[in-house]
């Protein structure tokens, strides 16, 4: 029995993919989660066979939640589920070496059979996925100037940010500023937009 763990946070959409995995004799859902810091728990408690983790979850991205099972070294196969053919969430993905990366818009039939394969040793992606592998767009920004952006896009203050970073406000804005001109955008929320759509943040 191939054990999974679903992290996705729009409850209908786990409940519809439960509801189908479970008709399968070989699969059985232990747990659903929605959001990452949820994921992580469940697959610590239950350890499933594969997780199936969507990327924009609350709390801890998919690619987080993925980055942490890599670095505990947690057997759980990994199956990135997305909307997005993001180059920069791709490259990220195989740099952590997950073992399948679909889009939410594949037949079933194919995420089954994913599940199957993975759990043989076969890495997936999806068809339509693959043009974004030679995107290789590069990230013009620094870490800090990434993580300022993220805590932007939050919806936290440059006050917020400077205490939460233990920096100046002056030092928050000139992150922010470099990454807005990096990024040719005319605004903080241009910029968050761009590199969000890219996966860089």
């Amino acid at each position: 029995m191939i054990r999974v763990v679903i992290a996705e946070d729009q409850k209908m959409l786990s409940g519809a993919l439960a509801s189908l995995l479970t008709l399968e004799d070989d699969i059985e859902v232990v747990a659903q989660a929605a959001d990452g810091k949820a994921a992580l728990k469940a697959i610590e408690n239950y350890h499933p066979d594969v997780c199936l983790l969507d990327i924009e979850i609350p709390f801890m991205t998919g690619l987080e939640v993925a980055e942490k099972l890599r670095e505990q070294k947690n057997p759980c196969k990994i199956i990135i589920v997305t909307t997005f053919a993001r180059p920069g969430y791709l490259q990220k993905a195989l740099a952590l070496k997950v073992d399948g990366y679909l889009l939410k818009d594949e037949p079933i039939d194919f995420l089954i059979s994913s599940i199957r394969k993975v759990i043989n040793g076969e890495r997936i992606i999806s068809t339509d996925l693959a043009a974004a592998l030679f995107i290789n767009e590069e990230n013009p920004l620094t870490e800090r100037e990434a993580e300022i952006l993220r805590l932007v896009k939050n919806g936290l203050t440059t006050e917020q940010i400077a205490k939460t970073l233990y920096l100046t406000n002056g030092t928050v804005r000139n992150y922010l500023s470099s990454a807005i001109q990096k990024l040719e955008a005319e605004s903080r929320h241009q910029a968050i937009k761009t590199a969000s759509e890219k996966g860089w943040i």
